[in-house]
């Protein structure tokens, strides 16, 4: 198989145009699976992606056509960059269209070999999973790892790479058989060596007792702590929804009279919200990749730095998401959508210390289903899942039913009442597409559970 740097280096002197993009992607990736506390499968695969820009300059502005394919041989990288220039003729004009971004170094790992994995990255978990598999509880769960190993080169001089590892470790426990209790735990890691079994399986443990007693609750709001894997999941959507062009015209949560809230109090307490590509453990590419333009990034912004932006600070809008062409359409500066997420607040609180405050509530451990119903307000729909838990006098006393809930993440910072520490954790409901966050607990007094779920 060509190697990256080379396969860049041929498809841009193959190129027929003056204007070329090309991102080629080197994934490797392993995966461990087991059920009823027997292991089940296990593997690794690899795969390569390549894409071609290429753009076609008119007087009546830039034409993209762009393809995608898996070349691992240098023969077939002629007839991809022909198909590319072939679509960039019959593309319409782009209305996101700027300068390509100049480049004069190139990055000092540029013809390094891609950087793999396999399931040998799994044997920090082996001793502490299988002892799990001798206790009563029928443990279910996967383990993922990806290595990919990115290279992107331009016409006009810009050669980066990047190398991203990513892990994630769910388990699911139950007790009593099929119809009897569930409860699910999850982290984040790059290699795994951080992650320690035996409190997972503890807190596993844990909550499969808490559901040893079992009472049904009607909907409606209740005072509810959210551990930080839910507030992941339910703050994600929020970093999707933060594209200047969406809210300078009316189309979002962040539209304002007249223009945007940026400078506006959203949350209820000082919290920051941040995306940095240098956040310890939550790396990400410190530049941009786009195979394609959306509100939020485009292909001509390939290339372009992307540092750390603090979206909500001290718990004010501070930013939003803007290709070039839309911020200088709208007179702001270009910021990059972030591909991690990191909320704090300055406390230092976690979940025990909540419960132990907590008169009578819901702890709520997982959900799932996550919809988005009316984005003027980013109202979202979902489903608990896993472990609903009724807190009174400072303890769990019992698991609840499920419930289906509607709530908005805007709203829930601006009525969170207590912010704990934040710790990296695992979104369940996004993990395949984001898995990069670290979350503290919070507290919301009036959750919103809106019916009661037959899910069980």
């Amino acid at each position: 198989m060509i190697p990256g740097d080379r396969l860049v280096e041929t498809a841009l002197a193959a190129s027929p145009v003056d204007e070329t993009l090309v991102i080629v992607t080197d994934g490797a990736e392993a995966s461990l699976r087991w059920a009823g506390n027997s292991m089940t499968t296990n593997g690794s695969a690899r795969a390569r992606s390549a894409t071609i820009v290429a753009i076609r300059r008119t007087p009546g502005g830039a034409h993209c056509g762009v393809v995608t394919a898996a070349i691992v041989d240098a023969d077939d990288i002629a007839p991809v960059v022909a198909a590319a220039w072939a679509a960039a003729q019959q593309a319409p004009a782009a209305p996101d269209a700027m300068p390509l971004l100049d480049g004069d170094d190139t990055d000092p790992h540029w013809d390094d070999p891609a950087v793999g994995t396999d399931v040998e990255v799994f044997a920090p978990l082996l001793d502490g999973l299988t002892a799990g598999f001798d206790d009563t509880d029928a443990l279910y769960g996967f383990a993922h790892h990806q290595s990919t190993t990115l290279w992107l080169g331009t016409s006009t001089g810009v050669r980066r790479r990047w190398v991203q590892r990513d892990g994630s470790l769910e388990i699911n426990g139950k007790r009593g058989g099929p119809t009897g209790a569930s409860a699910w735990v999850g982290a984040g890691t790059v290699d795994f060596t951080d992650i320690a079994m035996d409190p997972l399986r503890a807190e596993l443990a844990r909550r499969l007792d808490w559901a040893g007693t079992r009472v049904d609750l009607p909907a409606g709001r209740y005072e509810t702590v959210l551990p930080p894997s839910v507030v992941a999941d339910l703050l994600i959507p929020l970093l999707w929804s933060l594209d200047g062009r969406g809210a300078a015209e009316g189309r979002s949560v962040w539209a304002g009279p007249g223009g945007t809230r940026l400078g506006e109090q959203i949350a209820a307490l000082p919290v920051t919200l941040t995306s940095d590509p240098a956040a310890p453990g939550l790396g990400c590419p410190p530049f941009v990749v786009a195979t394609a333009s959306t509100d939020s990034v485009s292909v001509f912004d390939t290339g372009m730095s992307a540092g750390r932006v603090d979206w909500l600070r001290d718990g004010a809008l501070h930013a939003l998401a803007y290709p070039r062409a839309t911020a200088a359409e709208f007179g702001a500066v270009p910021t990059a959508p972030g591909e991690n997420l990191l909320l704090t607040g300055g406390g230092t609180a976690d979940v025990d210390d909540m419960i132990a405050r907590t008169e009578r509530g819901l702890l709520l451990t997982t959900v799932w289903y996550l919809r988005e119903v009316d984005p003027a307000v980013l109202l979202l729909t979902g489903l608990t899942r896993d472990g609903v838990y009724l807190i009174e006098d400072g303890q769990v006393r019992a698991a609840v039913n499920n419930f289906r809930f509607n709530e908005s993440p805007v709203d829930l910072l601006g009525r969170a009442t207590e912010i704990g520490a934040t710790e990296r954790t695992l979104p369940r409901e996004w993990k395949d597409w984001f898995t990069r966050t670290a979350m503290p607990p919070m507290r919301i007094p009036d959750f919103h559970m809106s019916s009661v779920s037959a899910a069980h």
